[in-house]
């Protein structure tokens, strides 16, 4: 009877779950899980992706869901490696980003409590507030049971990161095979999609069909529940603006004509003068400006029908008149079944009209950022050039402060899956690490970064990871030379007291060409384009340094609004 070890016990509990994909790097406590993956897990489709550091690792299985809809997993060693992976975890817990990180721990008799082993780290307590569960694998048998628990509580209800710490005797220890049983995942959960109440359902139908400026606020729970084609055919149906958030770019293409941008006039207007709105798969956070004025209306005027998986959620920032508990694609396709058997097609409807026209206009205006020739470059001509050169197909991973501001403004999402950005927190540094994952996932589209220099320097290592992997991401660089957003909120508030936020000028371009990228630095706008061209044709990851007008870049439109929801959120405290 063969035996195997817990570290091939657990790749073999991986590829039972379709794990494709563990980002990381290794560790002296990680070789057996590592060689179990070369012997076992290659050839059944398991792989393991070094990375140069471990945040970048959990980045990278965060990206593999957004794009894939499926789960990855990373790991870190003990102590130091567990420590350096807690970055990449924020990112996905404020994100509800499912995905499953292993750490070896120190062998068992010397933790939990620890007895002075070097690397000694309490993981456990360490990992509980970033993820949606963790637990201590303490026997070998249990492996299985844990691995499957692990990823049933990543996806149930609303998703998120999951943890297993591992002590080493356990991955090392060796037992017979036919000790333990690998259950197919469909005989531990149900597939099943939770529908809302059916009285609930009706009576927001009912208040969408009654309403003459009705919305539809929707969110990234729509790219978890995949109910892109249902939110669209409900919006479609009664001709309702769809308001996404900014982490929810995608979940109607922001060509089509119901399909506004998060920041935009026609958000505003929507946002602020409908008289219902359906808000689906998001919660009113702090990028929604909490559900308040001037950004909504109140109560009193203004009704809301929310939809969530997780009844926690229903009303926490904003009242609501209907709160539905579900899936998003379930209750979607209820509501329509029940608008469906209320009114005929909607054709048109002025307030729709209104927003659409408010909407032209404001884009006509970034658009216009195409004709702007100044030297150095404006940061909303980059934005909007680089958008229009990778097109439809593209996944734009947007990661810095001002110049997120700008692309927010001047880039365009078509497809579902297809934007990512750390929303809930902001995070610096996930974008090229982001890029990769989403290269690998979708070796066919373009993949662009759209990066201050700043973020970019966050994890700029991995440059190494693409070229190794031959993942021929293109890296756009903003260069402001500087920490934008903060330096602008310095000049607002400050006069113009600048601190801690000024760089010397790196040469972006020939630091990408050292690691073996394609790297160019462009000064003029006309330049823009070529450069785009000849970092595709070089068949390379890319850098493409960009250096911007500092002052231009300095105070976006948006930034005076975000600075003074700052400084609100502050008034009474004790600072």
């Amino acid at each position: 009877m063969a035996s195997i070890s817990g570290g091939e016990l657990l790749v073999k509990c991986l590829i039972n779950e379709g794990v494709t994909k563990m980002f990381g790097v290794p560790g002296g406590q990680l070789t057996t899980t590592i060689d179990a993956i070369v012997r076992i897990g290659q050839p059944q489709g398991l792989e393991w992706v070094l990375v140069r550091h471990e945040a970048c690792g959990a980045n990278m299985a965060d990206a593999w869901y957004r794009v894939t809809g499926d789960l990855a997993a990373c790991a870190g060693t003990i102590g130091p490696g567990a420590s350096n992976m807690v970055a990449g975890m924020e990112v996905a817990r404020n994100d509800n980003i499912p995905l499953l990180a292993i750490t070896p721990q120190i062998h068992s008799d010397r933790s939990y409590p620890f007895k002075g082993s070097q690397q000694q780290l309490d993981q456990i307590n360490l990992y509980r507030p970033l993820t949606k569960w963790n637990a201590l694998v303490n026997r070998w048998d249990r492996i299985p049971d844990l691995v499957s628990t692990a990823v049933r509580q990543a996806f149930a209800g609303k998703p998120g990161p999951v943890h297993l710490d591992i002590p080493v005797d356990v991955l090392f220890e060796t037992h017979p095979e036919d000790d333990v049983r690998l259950v197919p995942p469909e005989k531990t959960r149900s597939r099943g999609r939770p529908q809302g109440d059916p009285a609930l359902v009706e009576k927001a139908a009912e208040m969408l069909v009654q309403a003459e400026s009705p919305a539809i606020h929707a969110g990234s729970g729509i790219f978890a529940a995949e109910a892109w084609e249902e939110l669209q055919e409900l919006a479609e149906y009664l001709w309702i603006p769809v308001i996404p958030t900014v982490g929810g770019r995608g979940v109607i293409s922001e060509s089509h004509p119901l399909g506004l941008l998060p920041t935009s006039g026609g958000m505003m207007v929507a946002g602020g003068q409908a008289d219902v709105i359906l808000t689906v798969g998001c919660t009113f956070s702090e990028l929604d400006a909490w559900g308040k004025p001037p950004f909504w209306s109140t109560p009193d005027v203004q009704k809301i029908i929310q939809v969530d998986i997780d009844p926690a959620q229903i009303g926490l920032n904003r009242e609501v008149d209907v709160g539905i508990v579900g899936d998003a694609k379930a209750v979607l396709r209820q509501l329509m079944e029940a608008v469906s058997g209320l009114t005929k097609k909607v054709e048109s409807r002025e307030f729709t009209e209104t927003v659409q026209m408010i909407e032209q206009t404001v884009r006509e205006g970034s658009d216009s950022a195409m004709e702007n020739d100044d030297v150095p470059i404006h940061p909303l001509r980059l934005v909007t050039e680089a958008s229009r050169f990778f097109g439809e197909e593209a996944i734009m991973c947007m990661d810095g402060g001002n110049i997120s501001l700008w692309g927010t403004a001047g880039t365009r999402i078509y497809r579902p899956r297809s934007f990512l950005w750390p929303s809930g927190s902001g995070h610096l540094g996930t974008g090229l690490p982001f890029a990769l994952a989403a290269k690998m996932a979708a070796p066919d589209r373009p993949v662009w970064i759209l990066h201050g220099d700043g973020s970019f320097m966050f994890s700029v290592m991995e440059l190494e990871t693409a070229v190794r992997l031959n993942l021929p991401v293109i890296d756009v660089v903003a260069n402001d030379r500087s920490f934008g957003m903060i330096k602008g909120a310095q000049e607002l508030s400050y006069e113009k007291r600048y601190c801690g936020v000024d760089f010397t000028d790196v040469r972006l371009d020939k630091l990408a060409e050292a690691m073996g990228c394609f790297g160019k630095r462009v000064t003029e706008p006309g330049g823009i384009k070529p450069a785009l061209e000849e970092a595709v044709a070089s068949g390379k990851p890319a850098v493409l340094d960009v250096v911007l007008d500092c002052a231009a870049n300095l105070v976006p439109p948006t930034l005076e609004t975000i600075f003074g929801i700052w400084l609100k959120g502050c008034e009474g405290c004790s600072t």
